[in-house]
């Protein structure tokens, strides 16, 4: 019984990541449905090329928030059950997966990178700038914002590592589900990987052909 809870909380969190919002909120405005056009991937950046800003910024918003909603939750309230920082990592992990494979849109979801900034932001708050921060540098010098996102994700775990004993006590939950969510988020930029490599990737403020 003492691992029902955490199943639970687990599980909770990986329907709530299940959530996609892109379909959501575009079904709601009346907007096409993302996975129809543009990347077809159901993420805020997709969305935007429907010309709603104001979808794509809600889209954003709530993706962000169901990856910090649970393990801010744990955290705050776990421990008079129980529950510590590694379930609040697992619950955090299982919100990303969701948002990747999101049962509730046949396992066809985005590329979780607003998701895995709320799961920063809820695990840490200095953590999370630190790889905004590391995002920002990658995208100002790069002008390639998917560069820069799989740039924040891998460094996400060294920040981790190197403030251990510093600015927190590092838990080897936390840095495998920092790990996990980096290597996944790489493996859905993929695509983008390889026209980096062909050059053909968009970059910000680049014009149009």
């Amino acid at each position: 019984m003492e691992y029902l809870l955490p199943v639970l909380v687990v599980l909770g969190s990986y329907l709530l990541g299940s959530l996609s919002f892109a379909v959501i909120v575009s079904r709601f405005m009346g907007l096409a449905d993302p996975r129809s056009y543009g990347s077809k991937n159901p993420g805020a950046t997709n969305v935007l090329r429907s010309g709603s800003k104001k979808a794509a910024i809600l889209t954003l918003l709530f993706d962000a928030i169901k990856g910090g909603l649970p393990v801010a939750l744990v955290l705050a309230w776990g421990p008079g059950y129980g529950l510590g920082a590694g379930t609040a990592a697992m619950a955090g992990l299982a919100a990303f997966l969701g948002h990747l494979f999101p049962v509730f849109f046949g396992f066809v979801g985005g590329k979780g990178v607003a998701t895995a900034v709320g799961v920063l932001v809820g695990m840490n708050g200095a953590l999370a700038l630190a790889t905004l921060v590391t995002f920002g540098i990658v995208v100002y010098f790069s002008r390639y914002v998917s560069l820069a996102s799989m740039v924040a994700a891998v460094f996400a775990p060294v920040f981790y590592l190197f403030g251990d004993g510093v600015v927190w006590q590092a838990d080897a939950v936390e840095v495998l589900a920092l790990a996990v969510m980096a290597v996944l988020l790489v493996w859905r930029h993929r695509e983008n990987i390889n026209r980096l490599v062909a050059g053909t990737e968009s970059k910000i403020g680049a014009k149009k052909s």
